[in-house]
């Protein structure tokens, strides 16, 4: 229903648009622009909110009897990424809502928010780390998603210009490489932080799944 009403504001966006300029009229490019920026809105929703449109790949796992140490996979987690020098990521903690409603009625949860800041066609492509607890137990899981900011969505909007990648089949083969390179090396230290926690608690790392799922299938 939602994707529905998107495709239908922007195609009347874009109609009023083409209109506007073939009839030059001031009215009709307004109502183009209002159709564009809500249908962008609707879609997009960029800041705090996570919606599950948006994941491409992901992993998880639930470490038995690991309450309590979320707040330590973050940490590890970033500084093993830091340690690998990977060129211009960003980091931070951030609280996101799977919704507009959930978020204004507080349902937030921490993730920790990975950037691959080395070209703008890969800035879309952002990383979300979930660690939190879950009864006696510690929940763990990673979020490949596509998230475009609303300036990038209103240039794809351009006719005939591949500045910013609609889908995984519009990176070139050196954009997937760099995708690929960045996720798992997100996924490996991510790892490393899970395997800390269940070598602590006397726990065989070597058995869990390690491959994700998704368009990428990291592992």
């Amino acid at each position: 229903m939602l994707k529905t009403l998107i495709k239908i504001l922007v195609g009347l966006g874009i109609i009023f648009l083409l209109l506007s300029a073939f009839i030059e009229d001031v009215g009709t490019l307004i109502w183009a622009i209002i159709f564009l920026g809500v249908g962008l809105y609707l879609g997009l929703r960029p800041g705090g909110i996570l919606r599950k449109e948006q994941v491409i790949d992901s992993w998880g796992i639930l470490i038995e009897d690991g309450q309590g140490k979320a707040d330590e996979v973050f940490q590890d987690t970033e500084n093993h990424i830091r340690e690998t020098k990977a060129p211009a990521i960003g980091m931070k903690i951030k609280k996101m809502a799977p919704g507009i409603i959930k978020g204004v009625l507080g349902i937030q949860r921490d993730f920790l928010v990975v950037i691959n800041q080395e070209r703008i066609r890969l800035d879309p492509y952002q990383i979300f780390i979930n660690a939190r607890d879950y009864g006696n137990n510690l929940d763990i899981s990673w979020y490949l998603t596509y998230r475009p900011s609303f300036f990038m969505a209103i240039l794809s909007l351009i006719p005939f210009v591949k500045i910013i990648p609609l889908s995984l089949s519009d990176l070139d083969l050196f954009d997937q490489q760099d995708l690929t390179a960045y996720t798992t090396n997100c996924h490996h230290c991510l790892l490393k932080a899970v395997e800390k926690q269940m070598l602590a608690l006397n726990q065989d790392f070597s058995k869990i799944e390690k491959k994700s799922r998704g368009f990428l299938g990291i592992s």
